[in-house]
């Protein structure tokens, strides 16, 4: 199953793609479908990581940038993290990585698979704390400039979708960088 699907029901009506993403649900209930494009977005995350060696996933974007695919790996564990264990079910957990909530800081121990696990884990993590919860529950965002605002689930994956969209079209440029693979 890739990473953020969202039910058993999600993978058995999701027709997939020839490099195996989701296509997300064009019609149908408001939840599944917000799940379905989350999936998609997830997916096409890993799919940019696909093919290269350590070197060529630490290669930084273009100065004086250090973006790299494998700290957009990182970032979005953190992401995943934040949004829906911190804000969304209130809990206190520490940063996934060392060194600060970004995730973007590489370490010379930490490759592609432990990144990548790291990161599923944190989708499954979400994944629990919202089944069977509504898209109208809400939590409250803790800190930075929009602390104590409330927001609903809806709005979470909403934005969610929007983080990963945006970090996908990074990973575009940094991908094409590296080995001039361009595409979805």
């Amino acid at each position: 199953m890739l990473p953020g699907m969202a039910t058993d029901t999600y993978q058995a009506q999701t027709q997939s793609l020839p490099d195996g993403r989701p296509v997300p649900f064009m019609t149908g209930p408001e939840r599944p479908m917000l799940e379905s494009w989350l999936a998609f977005h997830r997916a096409t995350l890993e799919s940019k990581c696909a093919g290269l060696d350590d070197e060529q996933l630490r290669l930084a974007s273009a100065e004086p940038s250090e973006l790299t695919l494998l700290g957009l790996v990182q970032h979005l564990a953190e992401v995943e993290r934040n949004w829906f264990q911190r804000v969304f079910a209130g809990l206190d957990v520490p940063p996934v990585y060392e060194g600060g909530a970004s995730g973007y800081a590489l370490v010379p121990e930490r490759g592609l698979d432990e990144a990548l696990a790291d990161w599923r884990r944190e989708i499954a993590r979400g994944r629990e704390l919202c089944a069977g919860r509504s898209l109208d529950d809400t939590g409250r965002i803790a800190d930075g400039p929009m602390a104590g605002l409330e927001v609903s689930l809806r709005w979470i994956l909403v934005h969610m979708i929007e983080e990963y969209a945006r970090h996908n079209g990074h990973a575009d440029i940094v991908r094409e960088r590296i080995d001039g693979v361009t595409g979805a």
